[in-house]
């Protein structure tokens, strides 16, 4: 199964991945094959679960906060930062390289 150019455009938009080389559709195209698998169970009555764990109660463990007030020593490890807040490249344009 072939994939066209507008579905390689599109899924890299949307992963962030480059799949213009041999290697990365043909990747592409396994995983495909691989997920054409599921077409063929039967789920014909099976109700749509929301979880895998929606027969278990799951209890949200208390937020205690025992660290903090660290904002300048974590934004020390950003490559580039707009006033507090971390910047990442927009969709799939890499950010310029660091000069070493």
């Amino acid at each position: 199964q072939k994939v066209s150019v507008e579905v390689l455009d599109h899924l890299e938009h949307l992963a962030l991945v480059d799949f213009r080389d041999l290697e990365g559709v043909e990747r592409l195209q396994k995983a495909i094959q691989f997920a054409d698998q599921l077409l063929e169970v039967n789920t014909d009555g099976v109700e749509p679960m929301d979880s895998v764990l929606e027969d278990r109660c799951l209890y949200l463990r208390e937020d205690d906060v025992t660290e903090g007030n660290c904002t300048k020593d974590l934004l020390e490890n950003a490559r580039e930062k707009v006033e507090e807040y971390f910047l990442a490249p927009p969709g799939n344009i890499p950010l310029p390289k660091l000069e070493e």
